[in-house]
This record gives C-alpha cells, sequence and structure tokens, in this order.
C-alpha cells in the first residue's frame, strides 16, 4: 500500500440509475451538497443519491469487525448495488476504536510501565476528530457529493458494481489517489495548512490516529475524483471506509519492525518515521512538527497555519511571490527552491521535551469527566440527527465546539478559561431546560443540574476573584 494517513469516511447514497441518467443530470453540485443526509434516492428518476439509510445498515460480526479494521474483508461480502446499502463501517467500528486504544493501554503498561502518550495529547486529538465529524450533520460530505456529480454527469463507463475486478480495482485506486493527496499536503502550503493538524501531535498512539482537520477534505476530493469516471459510487463508499480503517492500527509504539511487510505494506514503524524524522529506527523518534504549536486549544490547533498563510501572503511582494505561498512548499520564501531548504530545518537533538500541560489532577479529572459527558451528547446527536430539528442540531453543535474551547483554554491554563467554563455550564442547563439536550438515561437529569449548578457556583467565584485582580491574572 502507498502511504497513508487517516482522512473523513464517506457517507453514502444510491449509485444505481438507469443509462438514460448518463448525461447532464439535472442535480446541480449546490444541491448536492446540501441534501439532507437522509434523503432516499429514487432509482426511477435522477434525484441525487441519498447518504446511507440507517434503517438499511447491515450490523457487522464480530469477525468483520476486526477484519475491517485491517482491511481484510472480502468483495463477496462488501459488494452494494446501492449507496443505500452501504454500511456506515466507520460508525460500527467505533467499538473497536474504544477496545484497541484500551488494549494499547494495557500492553503498554505492561511492557513500558506506562500509558502509550498523555492525557491531554490524547484529548486535543479526540477533539480535532470530533470538529472534523461535525459539518457532516449539516450537509453532505464534499468527497462524495463532487464524486457522484461527475458520475451522473460524465462518466465513461459503468463497472459492474458486483464484479471482484471492480473491488480490487478500486482498493488500488483510492489507495492510489489517497498517495498523492498525502504528498501533495506536505508538498503545497496550502494543503499543508490542512494536513499538519494530524502531524500536531507530539505523542504518536492510537489516539494521534483520530487528530483530523476540519478543511483537509476540501482539497483530498480532487484526487479521488477521477475514479468517477468508471468506478460506481457505492464500490468507492467501501473502500474509502476502508482505507480510513486500516490507518487506526498503524498509530502506535508498541508495534515494532514487521519484516517483509515494510516492503509493501504502510505499516506502525513505517508511519512512525513518518511522523518524525523519516530516518530508520535506530533512536527514538521526535514526533511532532518542526515549529510545535505548544497549545491544546482546538481552533489554534485546526487554523494555525493558515494564520501563518495569510501574514506571509500580505507580507510577500508580488503576485508571483503570493502565488508561490500558497501552491509551493511550507519552507518556500523569494529565492528558494520549490520545498526550501533542508538545511533550514530544526535539528532534533533527542532532548526535545513535550508541550504538556501542568494543571492539577484534580482539573484533569474534571476535564476528563466533562469531556466524556460531552461525548455522550455528541453520539446521541448523530445517532438521532434525523428527528433532531435543525436549531436543536445547531445549537447542540455550539455546546460541543464550546466543550472541547473551554477544555482547552483549562488544559491552556488561559487568563479567561474560569469566566467561558462558567458561560458553557449556565449554557447547558438553558439547553437542558428548553428541550434541547436531554441526558440519555432520564434519571441523570436531576443529578447533571446539581453537578452543572456546582460547577457554575465553583468557576463563576474564581471568574470574580480574576476579575477583580485585573486583566490578565
Amino acid at each position: 500500500m502507498w502511504p497513508k494517513n487517516p482522512s473523513d469516511a464517506l457517507s453514502a447514497g444510491d449509485s444505481s440509475f438507469p443509462p438514460e441518467h448518463h448525461q447532464h443530470s439535472s442535480s446541480s453540485l449546490y444541491s448536492l451538497w446540501l441534501q439532507p443526509l437522509n434523503h432516499k434516492y429514487s432509482p426511477a428518476g435522477n434525484q441525487a443519491r441519498a447518504d446511507m439509510n440507517p434503517e438499511a445498515q447491515q450490523d457487522v460480526s464480530v469477525s468483520q469487525g476486526i477484519r475491517m479494521m485491517f482491511y481484510m474483508m472480502k468483495p463477496n461480502e462488501t459488494s452494494f448495488q446501492t449507496l443505500e446499502e452501504v454500511p456506515d463501517y466507520v460508525k460500527q467500528a467505533t467499538p473497536f476504536f474504544i477496545s484497541l486504544m484500551l488494549l494499547e493501554l494495557v500492553v503498554s503498561w505492561i511492557l513500558k510501565g506506562k500509558a502509550p502518550g498523555r492525557l491531554d495529547d490524547a484529548l486535543t486529538s479526540m477533539s480535532a476528530g470530533i470538529l472534523s465529524r461535525l459539518p457532516s450533520l449539516f450537509s453532505r460530505s464534499i468527497e462524495l457529493t463532487t464524486y457522484i456529480y461527475i458520475w451522473e454527469n460524465y462518466r465513461l463507463i459503468n463497472l459492474p458494481w458486483d464484479s471482484p475486478w471492480t473491488w480490487y480495482l478500486t482498493f488500488l485506486g483510492v489507495d492510489f489517489g489517497y498517495y498523492w493527496f498525502h504528498r501533495m499536503a506536505h508538498e503545497v502550503n496550502i494543503m499543508w495548512a490542512g494536513h499538519q493538524t494530524h502531524h500536531s501531535s507530539e505523542d504518536y498512539n492510537l489516539s494521534t490516529a483520530l487528530r483530523q482537520s476540519v478543511f483537509q477534505i476540501y482539497t483530498s476530493w480532487i484526487f479521488y475524483s477521477p475514479l468517477a469516471l468508471f468506478i460506481p459510487p457505492s464500490v468507492y463508499a467501501v473502500h474509502l471506509q476502508f482505507n480510513l480503517l486500516y490507518q487506526f492500527w498503524i498509530h502506535t509504539e508498541i508495534i515494532n519492525n514487521l519484516g517483509p511487510l515494510e516492503l509493501i505494506l504502510n505499516t506502525p514503524s513505517h508511519h512512525r518515521v513518518h511522523h518524525g524524522t523519516f530516518e530508520a529506527e535506530n533512536e527514538k523518534v521526535a514526533y511532532g512538527l518542526t515549529h510545535p504549536i505548544n497549545t491544546f486549544e482546538p481552533f489554534m490547533v485546526q487554523c494555525h497555519h493558515l494564520v501563518y498563510i495569510w501574514t506571509t501572503f500580505w507580507a510577500t511582494p508580488g503576485f508571483f511571490n503570493k502565488f508561490s505561498v500558497l501552491f509551493k512548499g511550507p519552507g518556500w520564501s523569494p529565492g528558494k527552491p520549490r520545498l526550501g531548504l533542508s538545511e533550514e530545518i530544526p535539528e532534533v537533538t533527542g532532548k526535545e521535551v513535550p508541550f504538556s500541560s501542568s494543571v492539577s489532577h484534580l482539573l484533569r479529572i474534571y476535564v476528563v469527566v466533562q469531556f466524556a459527558l460531552m461525548l455522550a451528547f455528541y453520539e446521541e446527536t448523530f445517532a438521532d440527527k434525523a428527528a433532531l430539528s435543525q436549531v436543536t442540531l445547531l445549537l447542540r453543535v455550539c455546546f460541543i465546539i464550546l466543550t472541547l474551547t473551554s477544555i482547552g483554554f483549562l488544559l491552556d491554563q488561559r487568563p479567561k478559561a474560569a469566566v467561558l467554563e462558567t458561560f458553557r455550564c449556565l449554557v447547558f442547563l438553558m439547553l437542558c431546560r428548553f428541550g434541547h439536550l436531554k441526558p440519555f438515561t432520564p434519571s441523570l437529569s436531576f443529578a447533571l443540574e446539581i453537578f452543572f449548578s456546582i460547577c457554575i457556583a465553583f468557576w463563576g467565584v474564581r471568574s470574580i476573584k480574576q476579575l477583580a485582580s485585573g486583566p490578565g491574572k
């Protein structure tokens, strides 16, 4: 396999429709993108395909669940005529994500006597993954939207969806497309602005696989779109998910060199050095960016390089130089080669100390509890999105973003962290009072109301003390 890195998975719609609708579909790209995610496609017309229909989903067995994490599923069990039939493999992989992360924790404690990473870094990685998925609550993935549009209007041939040859060709095509996207994401500055999010972690464990960019998907679709000229969307959607799932397990330090497999597969060892110096693992790999961002605040993790590009773009004279700021390498500047100068890359000494939060153990426990509660509402929102109003969805998304931001502020020990957390806890009680947030177990309603009231009192007092002591305290 070509080198990979996680990217958003796809939801799907229907790929089967009569040949007479091959050209000039009346579905516009914009309408495809805005179409509700639970919209169903009628094969009798040329309306946009639906994303995967939860009612039509097949549950995967334990055996299938394990095999799909390693791209070991067979064509005869993963071929579907319509996109509505394609299971949401990524959603069904959640128990396996959790199980593998717990297994990694146990094995790391046994072999090394320590956890595989730091809590603050792991929470930041999971926060990035959550942020990257929130847009799918309101609109279809741009990767799927553009693929369906090209398939409907410009496809050259219609390969059979149930042929093993189509299955294996798609396997190679998606893998090849991701190789070139991934390579360009390291060589084109505006694309690196999205991909750097994933590389910003200074740990390397299974949670790192979840550190995803909100922006990366808006360029990755370009590299898959040629497949839409001949590969049915239902086959493409299956392999895009498997391509993602395979990459989860390679983000770990507990699996060593795999011998001859290193020559043909993307392995944990190969991907570890990709996240570091890309030299043989004779010494411990130093992970992260050449210029560490030193924050756990989710928006800085996502946007800091975009801010850098914006500043550099306006500070660089000349139209062609400004163009180069966007489309040449991250290390380029006037007078330098396309990818910059390798001698300007900071030397790795092996003594680098990862950025860590210095908050107390009690505050760490508090942050974990709040993150777990937010995660429960996040999962419930995705499970019930078809039954929720757009207003409720929007308010829940705002609360999730507010929670992730507040947690980042607390871990960074920002001056206004207490004020923001007080406001967040007030928002929670208001959303519960007006029915936009409901505990997954009704019996917890009173307990959560008491808990968040105590939180408001605690953080409110701290806010008042900070405000009274003057700015910046």
